[in-house]
């Protein structure tokens, strides 16, 4: 399993996050969508294996094959895009600006909340056959997950807003640590290996997720969960995605662009004899 050393992907990731940010609408969003989709579908595996065998990490296990199979296709999630296209903009890539890194990520958004929630209609339709019945026990469990982790820090006030944030900020150091991971071999098989540990960790700790939240909620609004839309946006989606933004970018993309590019570009040129 071919390695490349950190300075070399560190460049890898720079390269990327210049391309999504010069990408086409039309592209960024069938690859968001497509990521969104994939990424739901996974969740929902994952908790019909927590349900059906009564045991968490065999879901935590399994979960990083949609992870991993969504970034072998090219698709991209809005905790990746966090991470990689403003290091384009920190390069001094040309052409890359402020309102370039904001248009990516907004497309982005819309792409894998779009993706999801197309999974999660389909998905209630399936526990409920056709809503004819009422869900079945895995919609009952993703109902409850839904009041519990927007309800749940709501009963905490201001405690339990933090604690959403810095779970937030966890996982995407975590999810963008798989994003990097993907970067250190020219190989499938050691990029998937390097991508399913950091994301095992993040399912089985039960840190919060953005696009997995997108297919959760909207799911359990379907399947009679006892909490609102506006619950679900103040509780959980909006802090959630600045914890990912925050854990991404801080703990991930800038420190390895600030160890293994800016400070290996001043030791090779404190090298260079002067002339």
């Amino acid at each position: 399993m071919a390695y490349l050393t950190p300075t070399e992907f560190v460049t890898k990731m720079i390269d990327a996050g210049e391309s999504k940010v010069f990408m086409s609408t039309k592209d960024t969003l069938i690859r968001s969508y497509m990521a969104g989709a994939i990424l739901a579908l996974a969740a929902a595996f994952a908790i019909a294996i927590n349900v059906n065998t009564g045991q968490p990490l065999a879901g935590a296990v399994l979960f990083p094959v949609g992870f991993c199979l969504l970034y072998l296709l090219g698709f991209d999630l809005l905790t990746g895009v966090f991470t990689l296209v403003p290091l384009a903009l920190i390069d001094k890539r040309p052409g890359v600006t402020l309102g370039g890194v904001f248009r990516n990520w907004g497309l982005v958004f819309v792409g894998n909340f779009g993706g999801a929630f197309t999974v999660a209609i389909f998905m209630a339709i399936i526990y409920t056959f056709g809503f004819s019945e009422a869900p079945n026990v895995i919609g009952q469990k993703i109902g409850v997950i839904g009041e519990g982790r927007t309800l749940g820090y709501k009963d905490h006030g201001a405690a339990g807003m933090l604690t959403l944030f810095v779970r937030g900020v966890l996982c995407n150091w975590m999810v963008s640590t798989g994003v990097v991971a993907a970067f250190m071999s020219t190989q499938v098989s050691g990029k998937v290996i390097a991508m399913w540990m950091p994301i095992m960790l993040f399912f089985y700790m039960g840190f919060e997720h953005s696009i997995v939240n997108m297919f959760l909620f909207p799911s359990g609004l379907l399947l009679g969960g006892q909490f609102t839309i506006t619950d679900y946006l103040i509780w959980n989606e909006i802090p959630t995605v600045l914890g990912n933004l925050v854990g991404g970018l801080t703990f991930v993309g800038l420190t390895l662009y600030s160890t293994h590019i800016k400070t290996g570009a001043k030791r090779n040129a404190a090298s260079v004899p002067a002339e």
